[in-house]
């Protein structure tokens, strides 16, 4: 699924946008750490926007009708579309926007912002305007003030990108160039994460207790440079080692609970070189770095078996220098 499609017809237009993961860095990123978020392509969101008579329409899993009647968990949504029209100079109303996504929401896997990303890139499409990649996220980021609270941003980045994002708030964004193939294994514990409530529960323990839980996000931000030194130079096992020793942090955190822990200490017990909750926790999902492509389908397989939700293998890859 390309992150960059966005068709258009008379009277209908196309956006579609990818998932992502955070490999590390959750929480500590929205305190200043960096954090490494990568691309997911497995799962993604699609929407067509057309023209139909009337009040401005969504139509998707979760709700069918005029904007204006949506949920209060579409809020964001609503914002986005209603502020990207105002921007396109069109007025609201004579559309429908279908969002089709097969991204599981509530499991860390970017599902606010893709659907944000997918739709924005739609409306601009349909009114046959293109766009910079700091409009797509300004508006993005609309939505995702909606659905996080204080977003820290990397969403919507990585899932503009085809490549791993390093991310520091306020910083320009780099990509990281891979010295070989990653093979990860992405987990769902089956139950839903709150990345908004995860997020406040950190903000409080900070305030109650700043230097230990300062120490901790710190200790993060260390961790997360290091990942990124094994994923340019120093390879797997030192990344497996970097993900396990961020698991701690974040069990410290309180965000991991005995689901994800489950499955994290079960990937490791199978051979993972390092396995980790990815997301805002407590719930979602875990993610899981194999050996080689023959581990990664033995471990997905056992994963399956002892009971994760759903099962994503995939490979981070590196890319050709020629």
């Amino acid at each position: 699924m390309s992150a960059e499609k966005a068709t258009t017809s008379e009277q209908i237009a196309i956006g579609i946008a990818h998932s992502k993961l955070i490999l590390i860095g959750e929480h500590a990123v929205v305190h200043g750490q960096p954090a490494i978020a990568i691309p997911f392509p497995l799962v993604g969101v699609e929407s067509v926007v057309e023209y139909v008579p009337g009040s401005v329409k969504i139509d998707s899993s979760f709700y069918h009708g005029p904007i204006d009647s949506a949920p209060e968990s579409l809020e964001g949504i609503v914002n986005c579309i209603k502020s990207t029209l105002k921007y396109l100079n069109m007025p609201c109303e004579d559309l429908l926007v279908q969002i089709q996504s097969s991204i599981p929401p509530g499991k860390g896997l970017g599902s606010s912002a893709s659907v944000a990303v997918a739709v924005v890139r739609s409306l601009f499409a349909y009114a046959n305007v293109s766009y910079t990649e700091e409009e797509l996220l300004y508006f993005a980021n609309i939505s995702e003030t909606y659905a996080h609270g204080a977003p820290s941003g990397i969403d919507s980045l990585t899932i503009m990108s085809q490549s791993p994002v390093w991310y520091e708030k306020d910083r320009s964004i780099e990509f990281i160039n891979l010295s070989d193939d990653f093979h990860f294994i992405v987990a769902d514990s089956g139950r839903v994460g709150d990345t908004r409530l995860a997020v406040e529960s950190v903000t409080e323990l900070l305030k109650a207790a700043p230097k230990i839980i300062q120490s901790k996000l710190d200790r993060i931000g260390e961790l997360t440079h290091q990942a990124k030194h094994a994923l340019e130079k120093a390879g797997k096992q030192i990344l497996g080692k970097m993900l396990d020793e961020a698991q701690k942090e974040l069990e410290a955190l309180g965000v991991s609970d005995a689901g994800l822990n489950k499955l994290i200490y079960f990937a490791r017990q199978e051979g993972a070189l390092g396995a980790k909750l990815t997301g805002g926790g407590n719930g979602g999902c875990i993610i899981a770095l194999a050996k080689n492509e023959v581990h990664s389908r033995q471990l997905s397989e056992k994963l399956r078996r002892f009971g994760a939700h759903a099962v994503w293998p995939f490979v981070l890859r590196k890319k050709d220098q020629s």
